[in-house]
């Protein structure tokens, strides 16, 4: 992946759940994750890989997980993931992206369904 921003998209239905996706660089980075902020704002989201397991861990906030293969094929989500919870390892999921809680609302996030994270618009 390059430099550029990313963005994650549900190609069946053309939705865009995080126009804004972080990728932390580091093992301190995809440890810390989104720990200790105040928020997740809408259209913003992070991308921790290879990651199969999460906590919520001085969480202030919900979110919604969704655990993906190498392929980028939903595994497992967890919409409204509250503070203080702990995902346990979750069997072939390769990373997860950790979106505002309601984002996956409404979509079809079939186990196997394929997601694309691809560079955002300039």
């Amino acid at each position: 992946m390059s430099d550029r921003p990313l963005r994650l998209v549900h190609p069946r239905s053309g939705h865009v759940l995080v126009e804004r996706l972080e990728v932390p660089r580091t093992s301190f980075g995809r440890g810390l994750g989104l720990m200790f902020r105040q928020d997740l704002p809408a259209g913003e989201g992070m991308w921790i890989t290879p990651c199969n397991s999460i906590h919520m861990f001085f969480m202030r906030f919900a979110i919604d997980a969704v655990f993906l293969d190498k392929r980028l094929r939903v595994v497992r989500t967890y919409p409204g993931l509250r503070p203080w919870r702990v995902v346990p390892f979750v069997f072939r999921a390769h990373s997860v992206v950790e979106l505002p809680a309601g984002a996956v609302d409404g979509l079809p996030l079939a186990r196997g369904e394929p997601l694309s994270i691809e560079p955002a618009p300039r």
